[in-house]
């Protein structure tokens, strides 16, 4: 066994600089905050590459004087803070003193400082926890940073990070942040040379939400105000409709300070719960004031988590502060009420729905014959049958093709599936879906023998083939067709374009942009057509022609969004062709909605073509069956 003895220096500064620093985004992180506590009313930050190879951070702050420089990149040296009793009320952002070490430790660092007392500045020079230089060189008054090639001495942490894309996306979503959080620091971001963020200052945090995000989000915005047992949250909330597919809008500072923090996702996201759709996430910029002693920021390193010690006093605050936002008078306008139900709209209560009477009339009526009993329990099981394959996802096995079913079994396949969904049997097998490649039905020869009878429920479209009678879900069937087709137009690239006028314009954020450039060519090979605009807006001026009727902005941010996020990094071409394809069903004809039998023939028309016409992208069936032979037992016809 190996003897227990002290690290050098150099290796404990890697190790916490591993705690500290996991990204360029960390060190622009740190450097920023420092920049803020040291005053500056001003703060650039520029890189290249992603800020792997370069990063430049500067501002017009204090300085650090001459003599403090040194003492500055030593592990846990600060001036904010000068015993433990000072943990617990924490103004500023930085305060454990490791900062600059742990960058120094990692990268090659250039400081250049001036105090507005010494006549001259002092350039100092330190790489990987080493010392170079010290001098007196001319400089503005403030602080700037230069880090470059990060990481250069730990070449198994460089090899984790991600593509200089990437790694920019990260830093323009935090300068996004900090900007969000301090609108009275003018505050300039630039990559590769390109300007992307530049507030002004002024202190109006309304401006800086237009700068970031555009004119749509700025025009939808309500005002948040509230305090209340020594909590104050302003800010504002973004109208219901500008909700987006995930949480990255829902920005909110606490003592200016930017965390994430579940707890306060749960609170604004139940708050708007009654004002937005499932899988929705509201845009928030919120400023969460609250004395020091409530929150405990000492938690992590990166101090992104942070801890309440009154979190049920928090979320109630949170969520009354949300809720009051959402109800006051602005919203009243953008509320659309729907003309008033005719008779034959309304829905049929559950009582009257199997047998067109209510239940006292059918109290006076005498015992219907028996064979009225049989097709009431029959129109009842078909209802139960609709009903359950489409407020339940199919097992494994009804996904999945079973063996031939002959017609005579037809009876116990159907009840056995209607009864399972109730009460599965323990000693029967699972429903099986009927291959309906082997029944016939779903074959080009069968266009020419199979009978359409009609529709029910505006919705299902009823069809007589040979001894069995199919159910179609014109929705489902629909998206299942779109979905192919999409599909088969990105592997073959057979596709039509159909240009717009005026085209639509997307103005994305650093993180959707990377997302958008990513998975471009996916997009252009079932016939978008996109032309950049500059600053992180993209014109799209063609769509496929069967997505023409959906071209809209909200629907493409949507999908955008989907494929935002690490776990979309790391998805198959093949799982991502799948993501873009599922776009198509936006397209497909609804329920309630008429359908012309020429339109009904030419759709199943369409799923005589595809490889799997059983169930929509989203796994609900398209079809359902039932034989001859279970309509004559339901009628007594044969026992």
């Amino acid at each position: 066994m190996n003897k227990i003895q002290v690290l050098d220096q150099i290796t404990i500064d890697k190790i916490a600089a591993g705690e500290v620093i996991e990204r360029p985004a960390s060190v622009v992180k740190e450097l920023v905050e420092n920049a803020i506590d040291s005053g500056a009313s001003s703060v650039t930050v520029e890189i290249k590459e992603g800020g792997i190879s370069f990063i430049r951070i500067a501002d017009n702050g204090c300085g650090i004087p001459k003599d403090e420089v040194r003492y500055a990149f030593l592990r846990h040296s600060t001036s904010k803070i000068r015993s433990v009793d000072d943990l617990s009320h924490i103004r500023s952002l930085g305060f454990r003193g490791e900062a600059l070490s742990s960058i120094a430790a990692v990268a090659q660092v250039e400081l250049l400082t001036k105090t507005k007392e010494e006549p001259f500045g002092t350039r100092y020079r330190i790489a990987g926890g080493k010392e170079q230089s010290l001098e007196e060189d001319g400089a503005p008054d403030g602080t700037t940073f230069f880090i470059r090639q990060l990481f250069y001495n730990v070449p198994a942490r460089k090899k984790f990070l991600k593509t200089a894309m990437t790694e920019a996306g990260h830093i323009g979503d935090l300068m996004t942040r900090l900007a969000l959080s301090r609108p009275e620091i003018s505050f300039h971001f630039i990559n590769n040379g390109q300007s992307k963020i530049h507030t002004s200052g002024n202190g109006n945090l309304k401006d800086v939400i237009y700068h970031i995000y555009g004119r749509e989000i700025a025009a939808n915005l309500l005002p948040a105000e509230y305090e209340k047992n020594g909590i104050r949250i302003s800010g504002f909330l973004g109208a219901p409709l500008i909700s987006r597919g995930n949480r990255n809008f829902e920005n909110y500072f606490i003592n200016c300070r930017y965390i994430k923090n579940h707890m306060v996702y749960k609170a604004i996201e139940d708050a708007y719960k009654d004002f937005t759709m499932q899988h929705k996430f509201p845009f928030t910029v919120l400023h969460i004031e609250m004395g020091g002693d409530e929150v405990d920021v000492n938690v992590h390193p990166s101090k992104l988590e942070i801890r309440f010690h009154n979190q049920q006093g928090i979320y109630n605050a949170i969520y009354e502060a949300v809720e009051c936002g959402l109800q006051r008078k602005e919203l009243i306008p953008h509320i659309t009420v729907d003309a008033p139900e005719t008779g034959k709209d309304k829905e049929t209560p559950k009582s009257t729905q199997a047998h067109n009477v209510t239940e006292p009339e059918t109290a006076k009526k005498s015992n219907p014959p028996k064979e009225q009993r049989d097709l009431d329990y029959f129109m009842e099981e078909m209802k139960k049958r609709v009903t359950s394959y489409h407020e339940q996802n199919s097992s494994a096995e009804i996904r999945g093709k079973s063996s031939i079913f002959k017609p005579e079994r037809q009876a116990d396949r159907i009840r056995e599936a209607a009864v399972s969904y109730a009460v599965p049997p323990k000693d029967k097998p699972e429903p099986k879906q009927l291959d309906l490649f082997e029944e016939r039905f779903l074959d080009r020869k069968a266009a020419a023998e199979y009978k359409l009878l009609g529709q029910v429920f505006d919705t299902y479209w009823l069809v007589e083939y040979h001894e069995n009678l199919y159910i179609i879900d014109q929705h489902a069937a629909h998206e299942r067709v779109l979905y192919e087709k999409t599909l088969a137009g990105m592997k073959t690239r057979e596709f039509t374009s159909q240009m717009i006028s005026p085209p639509i314009v997307l103005n994305l954020t650093m993180q959707e942009q990377e997302a958008f450039l990513r998975h471009m060519e996916r997009f252009t090979k079932i016939g978008f057509e996109f032309e950049e605009f500059g600053q992180g807006s993209y014109a799209v001026r063609a769509v496929p022609d069967n997505l023409f009727s959906i071209a809209k902005k909200e629907i493409l941010l949507e999908m955008i969004d989907s494929l935002s996020g690490e776990i979309s990094r790391n998805l198959p071409a093949e799982a991502v062709d799948e993501k873009i394809a599922s776009m198509s069903c936006k397209a497909a004809v609804k329920g309630k909605m008429k359908l012309s039998t020429q339109e009904v023939h030419a759709l199943i028309g369409e799923l005589l073509t595809l490889k799997n016409p059983y169930h929509c992208p989203h796994g609900r069936p398209t079809i359902i069956a039932m034989s001859k032979r279970e309509l004559e037992k339901k009628f007594k016809r044969i026992v």
